[in-house]
């Protein structure tokens, strides 16, 4: 029987403005839930990743969840932080100098701020790699399916991921894979993918709110 990986495709840590939880408490995580491999896309950083990848390096992917001028984007096996606030093709330029894998984080969330409006996705589909098809943190199942079949109609790769911004999500939603070592082997077991599709409830959303005002006030009290 071919072994498969659990991969978890898009989670948060402590160095999002919006999730409190440390690299530790999410390695045990991993450990307790058969995650394989985790992509820590945190919000217009990749540093906590890259420390992270130093500590754990068979378990952590280097990624990043970078808000474009036009929506969210996901990269994957990065080797340096991609600014937020560039055009969709200029950070999809950067990403291909570092050799990543790019997917498109919740595209057609109806409640998210990196959502994309279909007219922008169309202008780039065919510079990225992948859609995320399946996002736990979805709270309307149509966006959801919209993402999947918007990525079946334009014959492109789909990733499934928790969205990871509190202890209880970590591997909700996750592709299971063959093996692979790099951007061009994630791409390629990606064809023949899993998926992992399980919502995470509502109230997780006030986890990463709270995480949200709890640092703006630690900030406030050290000035």
């Amino acid at each position: 029987m071919n072994e498969r990986w659990n991969v978890e495709t898009h989670s948060h840590t402590e160095w999002s403005k919006d999730c409190l939880v440390q690299p530790e408490r999410i390695f045990r995580l991993c450990a307790e839930r058969g995650i394989d491999r985790i992509a820590i896309t945190d919000h217009n950083t990749a540093d906590g990743a890259i420390a992270m990848q130093k500590l754990m390096p068979d378990l952590v992917i280097v990624g990043e969840e970078i808000m474009t001028t036009h929506g969210e984007l996901l990269g994957y096996f990065l080797q340096e932080t991609i600014p937020a606030g560039l055009s969709p093709e200029e950070t999809i330029r950067r990403l291909r100098d570092q050799g990543a894998a790019i997917s498109v984080s919740h595209p057609f969330d109806r409640f998210r701020k990196g959502a994309w409006q279909q007219v922008d996705l169309e202008r780039i589909i065919d510079k990225v790699d992948a859609i995320e098809v399946f996002n736990a943190r979805c709270l309307v199942a149509e966006d959801n399916a919209k993402a999947l079949a918007f990525a079946q109609q334009h014959g492109v790769l789909g990733t499934a991921g928790s969205d990871a911004h509190t202890g209880m999500e970590y591997g909700k939603a996750m592709v299971r894979v063959q093996p692979f070592e790099g951007a061009s082997d994630f791409l390629a077991a990606l064809h023949s993918a899993e998926y992992i599709t399980s919502l995470s409830p509502f109230y997780v959303h006030f986890g990463s709110t709270y995480a949200k005002w709890l640092k703006k006030l630690r900030k406030r009290f050290e000035r």
